[in-house]
């Protein structure tokens, strides 16, 4: 039995140092990626992906689809995408969506992006989320569900995520899925625009010049009550 306590820690053990190794690695790898270094990322991400590492898997597939010290290559980007989000991982998944959404290195296949969008999106991906909620507000892939959408919108948004909110309140300013009320409307692209939005920013004065300067300063006001309790409190 003692024997087998021993063996049992050592295994232990080396699984925890090899965890360790890859860690450090992967770190690497993004330090040098950071630094516009791909090719030391390369030399880091590529070892682990072939580990089956999901996190590496995934970043080559971002290298390949980028075309960041490597020559663009959208099938290789899919095959990489595919390895990690068969184990998973979420970011993966949601990329992989985007290829099958745009056609890159596959077929453009909108059910096949839903597929993964949901994987990722049931995940808490805000990313993936934002982006399944722009599929049921297209009908691309799904039955078109203005209501199915403001819900992933909402999921994205209460992350804080950009695009999320940008969203949302495009669908109260053009009242899709929910009543049409541009001081929410407001609130939401004001949002998103704080969180670095473009849209957002842009929405945001547009929704201005249907709105009273007292409703603007409501929308305000609603904001930044949503943004103190961390998109908790986000209405009336």
């Amino acid at each position: 039995m003692k024997r087998l306590g021993i063996v049992s820690a050592t295994i232990i053990s080396v699984v925890m140092l090899a965890t360790s190794a890859f860690a450090q690695d992967l770190q690497k790898g993004f330090e040098a990626y950071n630094a516009g270094d791909y090719a030391t990322a390369l030399q880091e991400w590529r070892p682990l992906a072939e580990q089956g590492d999901a996190v590496a898997q995934s970043n080559l597939g971002f290298m390949y689809r980028k075309g960041d010290g490597v020559p663009q290559d959208y099938a290789e980007a899919v095959k990489w995408y595919r390895l990690a989000a068969e184990q998973g991982d979420a970011s993966a998944q949601n990329n992989l969506g985007t290829m099958y959404a745009t056609g890159e290195g596959v077929p453009q296949d909108y059910a096949e992006a839903v597929k993964w969008y949901r994987l990722a999106a049931e995940q808490g991906y805000a990313k993936a989320q934002t982006n399944l909620g722009v599929r049921y507000a297209r009908g691309q892939g799904v039955l078109q569900d203005y209501a199915e959408a403001l819900k992933w919108y909402l999921l994205a948004a209460e992350q804080g995520y950009a695009e999320g909110q940008t969203n949302l309140g495009v669908m109260y300013g053009t009242g899709q899925g929910v009543l049409q009320d541009n001081v929410l409307a407001h609130m939401w692209f004001n949002l998103g625009a704080a969180n670095g939005s473009e849209f957002g920013a842009e929405n945001r004065e547009i929704a201005a010049k249907w709105m009273s300067p007292q409703n603007i300063s409501i929308a305000q006001e609603m904001g930044r009550e949503c943004l103190s309790s961390n998109y908790k409190n986000c209405g009336y």
